[in-house]
């Protein structure tokens, strides 16, 4: 049996609609600037503060789904043109990917009213692709969590930085192997009888207006201090991304762009992920209202 986490205050009121509060717009029209970014100071320090910090979640497991030169955010309806990408959760995920068509598609997630989109660079070992062995989405309140509201109906957002030319220039990437606890930004070489795993962390405060961004950030922000910006005020889950892969050792890379050439040998700290979100909004709604802000710590059918 579940039990509140510490610090728990019961459970909170049912955020106002907003949609009906008119805080959620149409997408604006973007300049797919990609995944290179160069986070501030304050920020990178906020993003690696919260990758320790425990809260009340629910938890979608998935499967990898397929592979592919697609990237519906930073190359919407441009097909082939991005570096390799792992898909996990909508089948139907590729380049032309929307909100209408993922609604319509089917998942290899549990549970099934998550047909969002996830992805994350191709994992590569001696040069061959290898598929994840596990895939665990956490949906998690780690501050303000009575204040946490449902991610709107297609939001999309990126963390990570794909062009990164050191470690300390991606502070989202962290890299560790099963059964030991200490992560790098840079790959490990995990010794026999473990298998690799990467963990990635999602900013949790949102502007409350855009679904996206030119940069596929900027309408998102980390909390400093575990406080939201006012320029981003709405409070909603941290997504955190829990990967394993059937491979240990060395000769690990990822797919990637250098040097403006899609490849396949990028360093283990360009590592990044993206979220295209297609919840059933009920559900959605449902497990936030019952896990992240009544402090529970829920499974995967959204119950503690």
């Amino acid at each position: 049996m579940h039990v509140r986490i510490r610090g728990a205050i019961g459970i909170a009121a049912v955020a106002m609609s907003l949609v009906a509060a008119g805080l959620v717009v149409g997408q604006p029209g973007v300049s797919h600037a990609g995944h290179g970014h160069v986070y501030s100071a304050e920020q990178a320090r906020a993003m690696a503060e919260q990758q320790a910090i425990p809260g009340s979640e629910f938890r979608v497991t998935c499967a990898a789904s397929h592979r592919g030169q697609d990237d519906p955010i930073v190359f919407q309806n441009q097909s082939g043109v991005s570096h390799m990408h792992e898909f996990f959760g909508n089948r139907t995920t590729n380049a032309f990917s929307t909100l209408t068509s993922l609604r319509a598609g089917a998942t290899n997630c549990n549970p099934v009213s998550d047909k969002s989109a996830y992805w994350v660079p191709t994992l590569y070992k001696n040069g061959q692709p290898v598929a994840p062995d596990s895939v665990t989405i956490y949906y998690q309140g780690i501050h303000d969590r009575e204040k946490a509201v449902a991610h709107p109906q297609g939001l999309r957002y990126v963390v990570g930085n794909a062009k990164a030319a050191s470690a300390a220039e991606n502070p989202a990437a962290r890299w560790s192997c099963t059964t030991q606890s200490p992560s790098s930004r840079d790959f490990l070489v995990c010794p026999p009888g473990t298998k690799v795993e990467t963990y990635l962390d999602f900013p949790t405060c949102w502007n409350g207006r855009d679904l996206d961004s030119p940069n596929h950030r900027d309408h998102m922000a980390f909390a400093v201090g575990l406080v939201c910006p006012p320029s981003h005020p709405v409070v909603v889950p941290r997504l955190e991304f829990l990967i394993t892969y059937p491979v240990n050792g060395t000769g690990l890379s990822l797919g990637g762009t250098r040097n403006g050439v899609n490849v396949t040998s990028a360093p283990g700290y360009t590592f990044h992920g993206d979220f295209m979100n297609a919840w059933d909004p009920a559900e959605l709604q449902r497990r936030v209202r019952n896990c992240i802000n009544a402090g529970y710590i829920c499974g995967t059918d959204g119950n503690p």
